[in-house]
């Protein structure tokens, strides 16, 4: 698949052959469903154990006596009525996170670019350079290019000024390639890849 190349200037900078084995296979919503559930239930984090009668260190023995006392007749001090008792009906530790096959995860993620390659929802830049990282000069080239919301895959890392010019501009995210995921390309209005992230990716599929 043959894709243009544009620069941040809405110029061109010749083509890219894209790899139809990573942009041009055919989408299933089954499996892109699987890796973005998966995805989603592992950024939920545990909730912290608390420590309940049988967790807390201290005297079973019965004090005080049974009658007489004008007390309660208590049978030991974990209760939860007792400073230092334990907690009644505390949070337990929770894992909601479920294992899903490597195969299966990289095959969503070729699965999310190719769904953005069909959509005509895929552009790539040459580079992400911007002249002193500027925040309005970004904004004036991104409404050229007609990607005021998008997510911007780079290579290796972000490039700086990019990023600097980005960070206040709503709807503008920014990842190196390392961080492609299905769950943040499909929900992007449109997907930007860079020279250098076509490479990267391409190189960690093929790998």
């Amino acid at each position: 698949m043959k894709v243009e190349v544009k620069t941040l200037d809405a110029g061109k900078a010749g083509d890219v052959e894209l790899n139809d084995a990573v942009f041009g296979i055919e989408p299933r919503a089954d499996i892109l469903h699987r890796v973005v559930t998966w995805q989603l239930e592992k950024r939920r984090a545990p909730a912290r154990a608390t420590r309940e009668r049988s967790d807390v260190a201290r005297t079973g023995k019965k004090f005080g006596r049974q009658k007489g006392g004008g007390t309660a007749r208590h049978g030991d001090r974990r209760a939860p009525i007792f400073i230092g008792g334990g907690k009644a009906h505390g949070a337990r530790a929770r894992t909601f996170g479920h294992e899903l096959n490597k195969k299966v995860r990289a095959l969503g993620l070729k699965m999310a670019l190719s769904a953005k390659a069909k959509a005509g929802s895929l552009t790539v830049l040459d580079n992400l350079d911007v002249k002193d990282g500027k925040t309005k000069a970004l904004a004036g080239q991104l409404e050229k290019l007609g990607l005021n919301k998008a997510l911007f895959i780079d290579g290796d890392a972000i490039n700086v000024s990019f990023a600097k010019a980005s960070s206040n501009l709503v709807g503008v995210n920014v990842l190196p390639a390392v961080g492609a995921n299905v769950y943040d390309i499909l929900r992007a209005d449109a997907l930007v890849l860079t020279r250098a992230a076509v490479e990267k990716l391409e190189a960690r599929f093929n790998g």
